[in-house]
């Protein structure tokens, strides 16, 4: 075990040299509850493809989330495009317009 944490040294003390990386998976534990607390309660799904479903609609309700963006908004615009044969929107974060006015 000492020779696996030693050759991963590097990875493991990254958040001592780069600024903004946590020292801990807090967030990401977090981030995965809803998801658990969700396949508890509805006793997980009965196939591959229910799973991929669970898996994809859960991914996008949380990237919203932490994007401050509406889910339903997004699957919206997703179906919208889907059915114009047109690529579905990005779920990366959107960058802001940043104003090119000057303050008079």
């Amino acid at each position: 075990m000492c020779e696996e944490l030693y050759s991963r040294r590097d990875w493991l003390w990254t958040f001592t040299k780069v600024k903004g990386i946590e020292p801990t998976n807090n967030a990401a534990e977090r981030a995965l509850r809803p998801a658990v607390i969700y396949r508890k309660l509805s006793f997980g799904t009965q196939s591959a493809s229910g799973s991929r479903f669970i898996e994809r609609i859960l991914t996008v309700a949380e990237t919203c989330r932490m994007q401050k963006r509406s889910p339903f908004e997004y699957l919206v615009a997703a179906m919208e495009s889907h059915y114009a044969n047109e690529p579905a929107p990005s779920l990366l974060p959107q960058k802001e317009a940043k104003s090119t006015k000057k303050a008079a």
